[in-house]
């Protein structure tokens, strides 16, 4: 019989040979209080708690972390995505004329470009379409389907319907007709796994894919196969950062920048969305990573050292790096500066920060430490849906 989380925290904090007060003096982001409500089972702790205590007991945050750590959509967000989700089974209005690949690729196209801007709504708006044109085409219509449901995918792990999601991008793999569109479609689900916070899951899936794919011959390797080895690797050292195994991180780290400085300059992964993959996206995740391990004065010196993104500039993993610099200013006590970054963000993505959980963790870290709220504090509190 498998212990619920509580269980094995109190299992694992006994083995060390720490009282709770003592764990929790280890850990600053859990008070003795949520200590104990964890290991009555009466309070599910975000991953990055979960991980400061792996950390404090020397295990892997995996052996602490069963089931998901996923905050899924709200009801306005589920009703925009409806008739995405009833497209997917077949419940989409007949078109009125005949499609052509041409024609979907064109679509696909379009939304890239909606998908790179964040303009969630009109992407919801032309998706159930495009997904029931790319059923209907015969012109290289298993490469058009797989393309089509990885953007899918890849919008609905967006905006926190990770099941549907999921489902979706292992129909995407099963439809590629090459291996390139068949990773592409895996670097997105193992996304979704790690958005999840399903640690051990995620890192089996990328570790495998990776295998699965690494280029014959490294020297001969076309660009898109060693941009979509590289960044399944980034996935593998962020779960691994994770779930505080530093030397897998740092191997699966070494890799990635090597493929990139193969290629040697930023370029997309995949046909599919606006994932990039270069030095410039390894030094981002790599800032990430000191971000999750505590170190933010690393993550703000990466930061400083980075050239800013041509391409893609605003694409959500470039407004990712700079809430981990938001989450570096806070947690260093530069609060001022930690909000002008999430201003930035907002200003450029409000429906993309408005999904996203980890802005809401920085700013509830800022409203904390702080005794009275500026009012564009309580302006940003208010538009990412943070209940102060």
């Amino acid at each position: 019989m498998s212990l619920d989380r509580g269980e094995r925290l109190k299992n694992a904090r006994k083995r060390a040979g720490l009282t709770q007060l003592e764990l929790a003096e280890r850990c600053p982001d859990v008070s003795l209080s949520q200590l104990r409500r964890i290991e009555r089972g009466e309070y599910e702790p975000r991953l990055y708690a979960l991980r400061q205590l792996a950390v404090a007991l020397r295990v892997r945050t995996a052996d602490l972390a069963e089931g998901q750590d996923a905050e899924y959509a709200d009801a306005e967000t589920e009703a925009l995505w409806e008739p995405v989700r009833r497209a997917l089974v077949g419940h989409a209005d007949a078109a009125d004329s005949t499609v052509s690949g041409a024609d979907v690729r064109t679509d696909l196209e379009d939304l890239r470009g909606m998908l790179g801007t964040h303009r969630y709504g009109e992407v919801a708006a032309l998706l159930p379409m495009v997904l029931r044109d790319a059923e209907d085409v015969e012109d290289q219509g298993r490469t058009i389907r797989s393309r089509v449901l990885n953007l899918t995918g890849w919008m609905l792990t967006q905006c926190r319907q990770f099941d549907t999601a999921e489902a979706t991008l292992n129909r995407a793999i099963d439809a590629a007709e090459d291996r390139i569109d068949a990773a592409a479609a895996a670097n997105t689900l193992a996304w979704v796994m790690l958005r999840q916070g399903r640690i051990a899951d995620a890192r089996e899936f990328a570790i495998r894919w990776a295998d699965e794919i690494e280029p014959p011959r490294f020297s001969r390797a076309t660009t898109a196969e060693l941009s979509t080895w590289g960044r399944m690797w980034l996935y593998v050292a962020n779960i691994s950062v994770r779930n505080n195994e530093d030397g897998e991180a740092e191997d699966a780290m070494n890799l990635a920048r090597a493929a990139a400085a193969r290629i040697g300059r930023e370029v997309y992964t995949d046909a599919s969305t606006v994932r990039t993959f270069g030095p410039i996206t390894v030094a981002h995740i790599a800032a990430e990573g000191h971000a999750i391990a505590g170190r933010p004065e690393m993550t703000l010196s990466i930061a400083e050292r980075t050239p800013p993104a041509t391409l893609q500039p605003v694409a959500s993993s470039r407004l990712r790096h700079r809430l981990d610099v938001a989450h570096a200013h806070a947690q260093l006590g530069q609060f001022p500066e930690a909000i002008a970054e999430m201003q930035t963000v907002r200003n450029v993505a409000p429906e993309w920060l408005v999904q996203q959980q980890y802005g809401r963790d920085i700013l509830t870290k800022v409203i904390i430490k702080r005794r009275t709220l500026t009012p564009e504090t309580r302006e940003l509190a208010n538009q990412i849906r943070l209940e102060l």
